[in-house]
């Protein structure tokens, strides 16, 4: 009797689950990785493979009778018993992320799995026996070889190798009660014709069919998503494929990919939106990403019923309510470090053309004047360069500046450590007095707006440089151009500014425009593929990393935690204003309910209490429910 039409037991009231093997269980097709195994080094290798891929989609968009493709793709291919071995060995390494995360379904479950595919029983069997699925409930293909271990072709008889193999087989086995196939073709959709307690769910973790997912019942992105349509115990509290991020300012596209990645439903815009469009896209959202022109201020936050977290692709988070974000339990991010060296190369280059007057030469040149001369015309070599604001980029900005032989002072309102021979000022004054050029790298804290105006330019040298990179509200624009008007300062340049256009067809409008000596840019400074390359793989990591283990590291408006690798145990998450007792009750609950705390961490700021609990057994919803009701909370959430 053919072993792969065998019935299984009838049980009206029981549950079967159907996978295809190959983009499903797997995240590859194995006749395809056979096929890069035993080609390699073949003179025709690129060719054969590219042919054997288009033969693999036709039979399973059922384009071509599914035997002779199969003829065809074994003849290509060429392989051997030995290649057999080592493709195992990759495949193990190539089972499904949410398969994989799953494994605790699949040993809850094994009587009730049965694996139907197209595929060699002789690479199915040991990687989904490590899951606890036995060979009785394997249905697949079989290899036939000859003498010297070469694959000759495979079993004719086998009804897996013929066209409508897996609704044959699906027919024979008979499966009273309801059936779930789970597959990535539309060969695992005409299952669906065995009986009316099929149902069909397109698995697009790796692969998206349109034939597929037109026929579905579902669509199903995970296997978590599948386990939470179905309210099934799942590794997750929730499919991350449900979990909504919106991106928008045109953040670089690497960041939509690492969501996409991690299996987030992605939105990415390339504009700013208006506030009330923004009010209406961020009510479904889970996660926002923004740069500088979006306002995220109360009320847009407070219509934000969902959002975990939000993501600044820049340095600076003025235009964040952090304070309403942290009182609704919303994590920030931003990135701190990723445009800095963006910056300081701006800053050394802005500074090289100031002190040769390049901004007038060049206007006098695009209008088709001639004028060659060194008056007031100096190197940078032997200047004093003062910084003001010693943080990321003015600290990187000092060792840079020294290496080109410039003498560095800096002042900060933070006792910072020098770098090189750079050396610190007691006060603003000092800097100013004994600087020939003099940068702005200060943080956007409130308390530093129009701190340099018309005093702090007169106590400038006369003829000095000025620049700033950091914030458009720090400087007075009208003391900057009487400054340069007057010639106290011969030369400027400036990236930011009190007011920006939101838009680029909006007009910029200052006092500055037409000033001698000056350059203005718009709000550049960070603005490099490099930089925004960066950004857009280091502020996703934040967000990702926190949504998936709780990890605040980082955080510009959370308590920092960096946590442990979570094993063999459930997190949960709780918010809380900083009141006391909160702990207490929560540990109280666990009590009752005699749950054992595996790992507990709690840390709190002047607003909000974050507390991470690690337990060992299952739990019901009361639990949930009796932590979510604690006086105070301000966001809970479950995340394994």
């Amino acid at each position: 009797m053919d072993p792969t039409m065998e019935k299984a037991p009838p049980n009206p009231e029981q549950k079967y689950f159907v996978f295809d093997f190959d983009s499903t269980f797997i995240r590859v097709e194995g006749l395809e990785e056979l096929a890069s195994i035993a080609l390699k080094g073949h003179p025709d290798r690129k060719s054969r493979l590219k042919k054997i891929a288009d033969l693999t989609d036709r039979g399973i968009d059922g384009t071509i009778s599914f035997t002779d493709g199969l003829t065809q793709r074994l003849q290509l291919i060429e392989a051997n018993r030995a290649h057999l071995e080592k493709l195992v060995r990759k495949l193990r390494d190539k089972v499904s992320v949410s398969i994989k995360r799953n494994r605790a379904f699949f040993s809850a479950n094994r009587d009730q799995i049965i694996i139907i595919s197209a595929g060699f029983r002789e690479f199915i069997e040991p990687i989904v026996a490590e899951f606890g699925i036995p060979p009785t409930q394997v249905f697949a293909n079989t290899f036939t070889f000859n003498s010297n271990g070469d694959i000759t072709g495979f079993d004719a008889h086998n009804v897996l190798s013929t066209t409508e193999g897996k609704l044959d087989q699906m027919k024979a086995l008979q499966l009273k009660g309801k059936v779930f196939v789970i597959g990535d073709g539309y060969s695992d959709f005409r299952m669906k014709a065995a009986s009316e307690n099929v149902h069909f769910h397109a698995f697009t973790e790796n692969v998206q069919r349109k034939s597929a997912i037109a026929a579905a019942d579902h669509v199903t992105p995970s296997f978590d998503e599948f386990l939470y349509h179905h309210r099934m115990p799942m590794a997750l509290s929730f499919p991350k494929n449900r979990i909504k991020v919106l991106l928008l300012e045109n953040i670089h596209p690497d960041a939509e990919a690492f969501f996409k990645q991690e299996g987030y439903e992605v939105e990415r815009l390339v504009h700013t939106p208006s506030e009330d469009e923004l009010i209406e896209k961020i009510k479904e959202v889970h996660v926002i990403g923004i740069r500088s022109k979006t306002e995220l201020n109360e009320r847009v936050l407070k219509k934000a019923k969902k959002l975990i977290c939000i993501g600044a692709f820049c340095i600076g988070t003025n235009q964040i309510d952090l304070e309403v974000a942290q009182e609704l339990g919303i994590a920030v991010f931003n990135a701190p470090f990723s445009n800095t060296r963006s910056v300081v190369e701006l800053v050394i280059g802005e500074i090289i053309m100031l002190m040769r007057g390049i901004p007038d030469k060049n206007a006098l040149m695009h209008a088709g004047i001639w004028e060659k001369s060194a008056d007031g015309s100096q190197e940078v070599r032997g200047k004093t360069l003062g910084i003001v604001g010693y943080g990321n980029i003015g600290s990187q900005l000092s060792v840079l500046a020294e290496g080109l032989g410039m003498k560095v002072l800096f002042f900060d309102k933070v006792d910072k450590l020098a770098l090189g021979n750079a050396q610190r000022c007691t006060s603003l004054k000092e800097l100013l007095r004994k600087s020939d050029i003099v940068t702005l790298h200060v943080d956007g804290d409130p308390a530093n707006s129009n701190m340099f105006g018309e005093a702090e330019f007169k106590q400038m040298k006369k003829g000095s440089i000025f620049l700033n990179l950091s914030r458009g509200f720090v400087v007075e624009i009208s003391a900057l151009a009487q400054a340069l008007k007057s010639g106290k300062i011969r030369g400027a340049s400036v990236d930011v500014f009190p007011v920006e256009p939101s838009k680029k067809q909006e007009p910029f409008a200052s006092e500055l425009i037409g000033l001698p000596n000056l350059i203005l840019t718009p709000h550049i400074g960070g603005s490099t593929q490099e930089a925004q390359k960066d950004i857009g793989t280091y502020v996703p990591d934040k967000l990702v990393s926190y949504i998936n283990s709780g990890n605040t590291f980082n955080s510009v408006n959370f308590p920092n935690l960096q946590l442990p690798e979570l094993k063999n145990s459930h997190r949960l998450i709780h918010i809380h204003q900083n009141v006391p007792g909160i702990l207490a009750k929560i540990n109280i609950i666990f009590a009752q309910h005699g749950i054992n705390i595996t790992g507990q961490h709690l840390k709190t700021n002047e607003i909000i209490g974050y507390v991470i609990t690690d337990i060992d057994k299952e739990y019901d919803q009361k639990v949930i429910k009796e932590l979510k009701d604690i006086e105070g909370t301000l966001k809970f959430r479950v995340l394994y």
